[in-house]
């Protein structure tokens, strides 16, 4: 069980969930009370940062009521617009063992996670949750948003990350040593930063794996499919010139941006 002696006294815990949240406050209720529900039942310790992206509902407060309420939960706040720049700011002040990235819709049951932690999974340094590996249930998903997957993903695979089958779902985990290692290099603050933190991994021969998932289609998604698209097909391109430039090749002496 994940307790206040667990999170809060110094002890490193296991697991630490991070959330980006941005104009939440419809599904972060449910979210936050079903991951900490789960979090309880665990022997292991863990913690939950919400990450609220400069939100402009009851996104924060209802973070902080859940802080309030369970010492495992802790509330950051991050200006800079983007989930990337939300992402960065909680993995980088995460303290967890293993640090998993998670999407507040909960497309991806949080019972899922035990797949993605000792035993069940050892030895590699990302795995990624993913709904084309064998063995992975998409439900409900329209086809056209299939299909832009697919066609991004061309793309990643052609210019940015070799090798793998679905870069984009939202639900990932990294080895803590890994994520402090990555996460300093990331410039982009868009949709496509979890491609860059990819690309600089392969590039650091990180040794990334992927996990077949359920995943539910939610229709009240944040992404807005023409403009996202064609914005994150411009950050690919946008890695890989800062691939060409060297930028990626040595650690950035600012951990913290």
């Amino acid at each position: 069980m994940a307790t206040e002696k667990d999170t809060q006294n110094g002890e490193r815990p296991l697991l630490s969930i991070v959330i980006p949240a941005y104009n939440e406050e419809a599904r972060l209720p449910d979210s936050l009370q079903t991951i900490t529900e789960y979090i309880t039942q665990q022997t292991y310790s863990a913690e939950v940062i919400v990450v609220d992206n400069n939100s402009s509902d009851r996104t924060h407060a209802i973070a902080q009521e859940f802080e309030a309420k369970f010492p495992c939960v802790r509330v950051m706040f991050e200006g800079a617009q983007g989930k990337g720049a939300a992402v960065r700011t909680g993995m980088l002040a995460a303290k967890g063992q293993y640090r998993f990235i998670c999407d507040a819709d909960l497309s991806m049951p949080i019972e899922e996670i035990g797949k993605f932690l000792p035993p069940a999974l050892n030895n590699y340094d990302i795995a990624i949750a993913s709904r084309e590996a064998p063995g992975a249930v998409r439900y409900d998903e329209p086809w056209y948003r299939h299909l832009m997957g697919r066609v991004f993903n061309t793309i990643v695979r052609l210019f940015a990350v070799g090798g793998l089958q679905d870069t984009q779902c939202g639900f990932k985990m990294f080895r803590g040593d890994i994520a402090d290692m990555l996460f300093p290099f990331q410039t982009l603050d868009g949709w496509a930063f979890d491609v860059e933190i990819l690309y600089v991994a392969q590039k650091r021969s990180a040794k990334i794996i992927e996990v077949p998932i359920n995943w539910y289609y939610k229709a009240n998604t944040r992404i807005h499919p023409i403009k996202d698209s064609i914005d994150m097909f411009i950050e690919v391109f946008k890695i890989r010139q800062n691939g060409y430039r060297g930028l990626y090749n040595h650690q950035p002496h600012d951990t913290q941006s």
